[in-house]
């Protein structure tokens, strides 16, 4: 999240109609640049020119309420709309067609845009977008019971959890969600736990490998073609039946599970006795630490 206003989506949405849009996004741009030093004189600032359209500017920016393309039925569709976006004009689109399993609420526009992309998928056609984690679970204004009717028309081929840091724009961790029609995989999904992969760039910023890309293609190709098999910590095949135990929350660490430590030899029973001794060792350690630190306070005048 930007800690400069104007650098925030919702500024631009709320302005999208004046006539300073232009000047607005620009100053966005600047800002966005200001607090990412990687991106200076990277991004586009001429969205203030005259010779730019700022009706045709605004219509761009949330598209909710101006549909441009009604009757389209697209066979892919790739999205990173913006997370948990508010207000989005709900109060205008209460029997709109495209919210086919619920109207999403007005505070958060995750589930317009997943019924949004559904409602324009041809048949076989796939999704793949990005989200904020709390897609998986809400159950805020209706949205868990959207999210279990996209599930039980068997849509959801599979969630990837992806570590933080992996945006310039956002550190926080996010899921790819596979939405398609005609899934090769009837009432099977497929949930990987991604979040320890990748590599630091530096400080503040993640990588993914060559190696990394190919390890999720392969084990979702795997998946595809019935051939795949659990790994504790990474991947499972769950059914809908599955799902639905879970009380139709998607976060994959419920069906992965934790990965499996490998067996040290060391017998059980040796194993307690010497935690048991380290665990005594420091309990006698904090103990004088402790009384070390009254005679301290004692010493200036403060008893305890």
């Amino acid at each position: 999240m930007f800690r400069k206003r104007e650098a925030r989506w919702s500024n631009i949405a709320a302005n999208a109609h004046t006539p300073e849009i232009g000047t607005i996004i620009d100053d966005a741009m600047r800002a966005i640049e200001a607090e990412n030093k990687i991106l200076k004189n990277v991004l586009p600032k001429n969205y203030a020119s005259p010779d730019l359209d700022k009706r045709v500017l605004g219509d761009v920016v949330d598209t909710f309420t101006n549909d441009l393309h009604p009757t389209l039925k697209a066979d892919f569709i790739l999205a990173n709309p913006p997370f948990n976006y508010h207000p989005w004009n709900q109060d205008k689109l209460q029997d709109d067609v495209r919210w086919k399993y619920g109207l999403p609420p007005a505070g958060n526009a995750n589930y317009a845009w997943i019924q949004h992309m559904i409602h324009h998928l041809a048949p076989n056609g796939k999704i793949g977008l990005v989200l904020a984690n709390g897609a998986l679970s809400t159950q805020s204004s209706g949205e868990g019971e959207i999210r279990k009717r996209i599930i039980e028309d068997d849509l959801i081929e599979g969630i990837i959890a992806m570590p933080t840091q992996l945006f310039y724009s956002v550190t926080i961790p996010v899921t790819l969600w596979f939405i398609t029609k005609g899934k090769k995989q009837k009432g099977k999904t497929l949930f990987i736990d991604a979040r320890k992969m990748g590599h630091m760039v530096d400080r503040k910023h993640r990588d993914f490998t060559d190696e990394d890309i190919q390890k999720l293609a392969d084990t979702f190709e795997s998946f595809q073609n019935g051939t795949l098999e659990d790994v504790k910590g990474f991947c499972s095949v769950s059914t809908i039946e599955d799902i639905a135990k879970q009380d139709y929350i998607l976060t994959p660490g419920r069906y992965v599970g934790i990965e499996e430590q490998e067996d040290d030899g060391e017998p059980f029973e040796e194993k307690m006795a010497s935690l048991t001794s380290e665990l005594s060792d420091m309990f006698k350690k904090s103990h004088e630490l402790e009384e070390e630190i009254k005679k301290k306070l004692g010493a200036i005048g403060y008893e305890i």
